[in-house]
């Protein structure tokens, strides 16, 4: 995906506006989606500044705010995750991209990523986020009914070194410790920095150039669905590489440049497209970038702000009916509220800036 400093083509714009789709959730009011899509292409007409901006580092203070908008957002690993068997060489290159609407929009939100502060993070400290999820409370493998959203709080250990207790969820009223666990009578080993625990400092490692991050990511997954013995017909690389970076954007920080890269990234998967009405779990409508997964009959959405593009959250949705319900039944969604550096478990950040 090349730099360029005019605006996008026309053909750009119409292939934009045909991946458009009316949104399977639910019948918008009249001219919401009318007023979402003019919103896309009047963000896509844009000619603003091409160039990467150099972060600016910064020191924070502990336990102090970070501006949500200012922020490129991520996320912890708790499911089991999946791309190519070894040897296999990814999909998700140059040569196959997403379609162009969306590679313009992953483009513009890269742009915007980049230019948000780099801060600093220590071994000592802990990343905190809160969101609203609304999650499927049905019987597994029966039809989905989606709970009300409630408030969860991470924190997350960022020591690089193996750690046994990697954190803290506080949800329903209630503190549950994230541990490495083990079978009885047997020594808990520590767990690394990495792709099933995110820190900031492992983030900021990795490669900034799209095509070397997306080989990084599918050698990581490849590893960890290879020690789950995960089976070869239940690997999907363009799908895994997708909810992979998904998974980042959840709940963790994000670099500016790793986050830039993440972006560019996404862009290379094939199938990535445009919502241009999503919901998050707080009600804020967006923008998604989303992705079908033929494998399940569903729609993943990350939602960003039409404006500023800001990370907002993420629905998904059935494709198809199935089990779990009708096309268009929303199984899960999220809203991210806030998200900063604390010094402790339990401690929370300052409301004041």
């Amino acid at each position: 995906m090349n730099d360029r400093t005019s605006g996008p083509t026309r053909a750009e714009r119409e292939e934009l506006a045909r991946l458009l789709p009316a949104p399977a959730e639910r019948d918008l009011p009249p001219g919401r989606h009318l007023h979402h899509k003019e919103t896309l292409m009047q963000l896509i007409d844009q000619d603003g500044d091409r160039a990467t901006a150099r972060p600016r580092p910064r020191l924070l203070r502990p336990a102090v705010l970070l501006p949500a908008a200012g922020l490129a957002l991520g996320g912890v690993l708790f499911t089991t995750l999946a791309v190519t068997d070894q040897g296999e060489t990814p999909r998700t290159t140059a040569a196959a991209t997403a379609p162009r609407g969306a590679t313009v929009l992953l483009d513009r939100i890269a742009t915007v990523a980049s230019k948000s502060d780099a801060i600093e993070v220590t071994d000592a400290q802990y990343v905190y986020v809160r969101t609203l999820q609304a999650e499927n409370t049905g019987a597994f493998g029966g039809p989905v009914k989606l709970g009300r959203p409630g408030e969860r709080e991470v924190w997350m250990a960022q020591k690089s070194g193996p750690v046994i207790h990697e954190g803290l969820i506080h949800q329903d009223g209630r503190y549950y410790p994230i541990e490495v666990g083990v079978p009885d009578g047997e020594k808990p080993v520590g767990y690394p920095a990495g792709l099933n625990r995110p820190t900031y400092t492992w983030l900021a490692s990795l490669p900034t150039d799209p095509d070397a991050l997306l080989r990084r990511l599918a050698a990581e997954i490849t590893a960890d669905q290879d020690a789950r013995n995960t089976p070869a017909d239940e690997r999907d690389p363009d799908q895994d590489a997708f909810e992979a970076i998904g998974e980042l954007l959840r709940e963790t920080l994000m670099p500016p440049q790793t986050a830039a890269a993440l972006y560019k990234a996404a862009a290379r998967i094939p199938g990535v497209s445009v919502d241009s009405d999503a919901v998050d779990a707080a009600g804020r409508h967006g923008i998604g970038v989303a992705r079908d997964d033929e494998r399940a009959g569903r729609r993943t959405a990350w939602i960003f702000d039409a404006k500023t593009l800001a990370y907002l959250g993420e629905r998904t949705y059935l494709t198809r009916d199935t089990s779990m319900g009708r096309k268009g039944t929303v199984t899960n969604t999220s809203a991210v509220l806030e998200r900063a550096v604390v010094d402790a478990l339990r401690e929370k950040p300052s409301t004041t800036a």
